[in-house]
């Protein structure tokens, strides 16, 4: 069972997003939290394998509590993904670096969610590629709120690693960076998952915010 527990500062959004998680077989909620301290004791207590998060709440905002749940050895397993609007607040940006492990839509269909929170618990790609593609490339426009530098990691890497951090940066998936390298998947998944060692990267969203980072993709101009 992959276990969830809710933050949100409105009870109707939390209870129904419950209820949701609480419908599919192999999923179960196990708390609400209506502001990120109470995500970030919640998240300590019953150690979820994922947590949605909403940006805006009282008391500790939903970006500084994903900060906290990364940043902690008791819940360094624990997933965070962040729930927002397409307004794009200025948290957002942060959230990349503080730990998140994905992004979605208030507005996602029941069945989308119910996925994305599978495919956030098992750590293996970005939510939304094309929401998730603009937030970064909008990021890297913006100055890193103390981002880590990554090139030295890539010193380490070889040259096919770098070039399956660079489709993993254009937001390919496992089979079609496997398809593009002409490759096996279980080649193309330890290519990852080495990446994800060599840049201590939590999961694939940091592999991407890596790949902006180190300049082996570049942001779409204004106004694409």
């Amino acid at each position: 069972m992959i276990r969830v527990l809710v933050a949100d500062d409105q009870a109707l959004v939390r209870g129904s997003f419950r209820v949701l998680v609480d419908t599919a077989p192999d999923l179960e909620s196990v708390g609400e939290a209506s502001n990120g301290a109470e995500a970030v004791d919640l998240a300590r207590r019953e150690r979820p394998d994922v947590v949605l998060m909403d940006v805006r709440m009282p008391v500790m905002d939903g970006i500084e509590a994903a900060r906290r749940i990364a940043a902690d050895p008791t819940t360094a397993d624990v997933r965070v993904l962040i729930l927002t609007t397409f307004d794009l607040d200025e948290y957002v940006f942060s959230a990349l670096h503080a730990g998140a492990s994905g992004f979605l839509l208030k507005d996602t269909r029941p069945a989308e969610l119910l996925e994305a929170i599978r495919v956030v618990a098992s750590g293996d790609a970005l939510l939304a590629p094309g929401v998730t593609r603009r937030l970064i490339e909008e990021f890297t426009r913006r100055p890193a709120p103390g981002g880590v530098p990554v090139a030295s990691a890539l010193a380490d890497t070889t040259e096919r690693e770098r070039e399956v951090l660079t489709l993993v940066g254009l937001g390919l998936s496992n089979t079609e960076i496997a398809e593009h390298l002409h490759v096996s998947l279980s080649t193309a998944k330890t290519h990852i998952s080495r990446l994800l060692m060599k840049l201590n990267a939590r999961d694939r969203a940091q592999l991407v915010i890596a790949a902006y980072d180190a300049g082996l993709v570049k942001p779409a101009p204004s106004g694409t």
